[in-house]
């Protein structure tokens, strides 16, 4: 088969093989930038826009890619060369692949390159919405406190060196400085991050930083920007070298760096954008009044699930997260956990069935050709659990009820810190707080409740006796008995008490 570097001289060349953008790229403009171009924008926001450029034949919100960071260059550098074209590629649950061009990238830009060109680009009277996917960890606050962290190095940098900035925050504040020195109209910031009230976190975070960098924008930004709170929802492993040669042999298009992931997709925002905004509602997306009880939900099941099978399944020796979902044993513990100690605190959910929605869960973990690797899983823990795990855990406290699977769950994630699994290998460990996880891992061999000394992470959870009493006794269990052992223990446990 003859192959084809993807771009845009090349795409009439696929439009046998799959689908291709059928609008006119070169009409777009730019309604949209979007910071964090990696496989989660890719297959969710930029594919929604995707489908509304094609379906409806409008010209202003395409998207401008913003590479944020240092070790952003390759995705930069590929979407570059490749005119913003990547395949989307979905896996799915019958094996089958479902490959589709997406063009609603317009434009990329490294901001380390040129700093104010992309301050530049979100104060453009064309840009009505500037969209983040940053990560848990890019909105630097405190788990502890949910205070905004000033002694992040990086910060004090932006703070004193306003028109080279490092972080999201330092862009933010400099483009809606220049928009009203403009005297443009407002703006919508976007998070489309995995937080819950993920709007109203960007707008909290941002307004601590203003508050210090630029006071005197404060009363501008409250008036002219919006922060819509989001839940969004699809299962996007990493890239690996087999998708690409697959895509190659199979449809002749030499993709530098493809986007693999499953069927599912969701994305329910909250109605508050003070700029206009694209008709997503048209291609399948909800906007509504109130988005806290779908991305609780999300959160509490779907990314805390996503954590449980991960350091469980680290711990057993599984490298993906299909091959864990698939064991029935570590799929009957994250099942009472969810219905034990999740649903009681999911129970104001109204018209939504928890049942289904827990099974349809397990069926997407279980999708044997997604593959997602469990080191990407448990990457920046210690910026999840306090946001997927904890909640369940205080919310349960205050009730006096189970906290035990969760506690096992910590107990674990301990464990999975020293840095092996069960059969000596070791684990790679992606974390901020690595070093930090690493020395209190070792300090609770002596004494498990070191590890919760972690303030940023647990708060004040060392000082809560049923939390650990729960935690100390699933720790010394796991230490003795080992992972298998002790769910299997678990699920007995659970099941002699229903």
């Amino acid at each position: 088969m003859t192959t084809y570097k993807l771009n845009n001289l090349n795409l009439d060349k696929f439009k046998d093989k799959v689908a291709i953008p059928k609008y006119n790229r070169n009409a777009i403009k730019t309604g949209i930038v979007h910071v964090g171009v990696g496989g989660f924008h890719r297959a969710h926001e930029a594919l929604y826009t995707d489908i509304l450029l094609h379906n409806n034949n409008i010209t202003e919100w395409g998207i401008c890619g913003v590479a944020l960071l240092d070790f952003d260059t390759k995705i930069y550098n590929t979407l570059k060369e490749q005119d913003g074209l990547y395949t989307l590629v979905v896996k799915e649950l019958d094996g089958s692949l479902t490959n589709r061009i997406i063009g609603s990238i317009t434009e990329m830009l490294y901001a380390p390159e040129n700093p104010m060109k992309v301050i530049k680009k979100m104060a453009s009277p064309e840009v009505k919405i500037i969209s983040l996917t940053i990560t848990e960890g890019g909105y630097n606050y405190n788990e502890a406190t949910g205070e905004f962290n000033f002694k992040n190095p990086l910060i004090q940098h932006d703070i004193t060196n306003a028109t080279s900035p490092k972080t999201i925050f330092g862009y933010l504040t400099q483009a809606l400085k220049l928009r009203k020195e403009k005297g443009l109209n407002g703006i919508t910031i976007q998070s489309c991050d995995n937080i819950q009230a993920n709007g109203d976190m960007t707008k909290r975070m941002l307004m601590s930083y203003v508050n210090v960098a630029a006071p005197e924008m404060v009363s501008w930004i409250n008036t002219n920007v919006s922060f819509p709170n989001a839940m969004v929802d699809r299962i996007t492993p990493v890239t690996s070298s087999v998708d690409i040669s697959t895509l190659v042999e199979t449809t002749g298009i030499n993709d530098a760096w493809p986007v693999v992931c499953e069927p599912f997709k969701q994305w329910v925002i909250e109605d508050n954008f003070i700029a206009g905004r694209p008709s997503w509602e048209t291609v399948g997306a909800q906007f509504v009044e109130d988005v806290e009880p779908f991305e609780k939900m999300k959160l509490q099941l779907l990314n805390a699930g996503h954590s449980v099978l991960g350091i469980l399944g680290a711990l057993l020796g599984y490298t993906t997260i299909d091959e864990v979902a698939n064991n029935k044993d570590v799929t009957t513990f994250l099942r009472s956990y969810m219905r034990n100690e999740v649903a009681p605190i999911l129970k104001d959910l109204k018209g939504v069935n928890l049942q289904a929605y827990e099974d349809s869960l397990l069926e997407r973990f279980g999708n044997i050709y997604i593959k997602d690797q469990i080191d990407r899983i448990c990457s920046e823990s210690s910026a999840k659990f306090p946001i997927f795990i904890l909640p369940t855990i205080n919310a349960q406290l205050k009730e006096n009820a189970s906290i035990k699977q969760a506690a096992f769950v910590v107990a674990a994630w301990a464990i999975y810190s020293l840095g092996k699994d069960e059969n000596g290998k070791t684990l790679n460990i992606k974390d901020a707080l690595k070093e930090v996880l690493q020395n209190k891992a070792i300090e609770a061999q002596d004494n498990p409740k070191y590890f919760l000394e972690i303030e940023s992470i647990f708060g004040k959870l060392k000082d809560s006796k049923p939390f650990v009493d729960a935690y100390t006794k699933a720790y010394n269990a796991i230490a003795i008995s080992g992972i298998k052992k002790c769910v299997k223990e678990m699920n007995s446990n659970a099941i002699n008490k229903e």
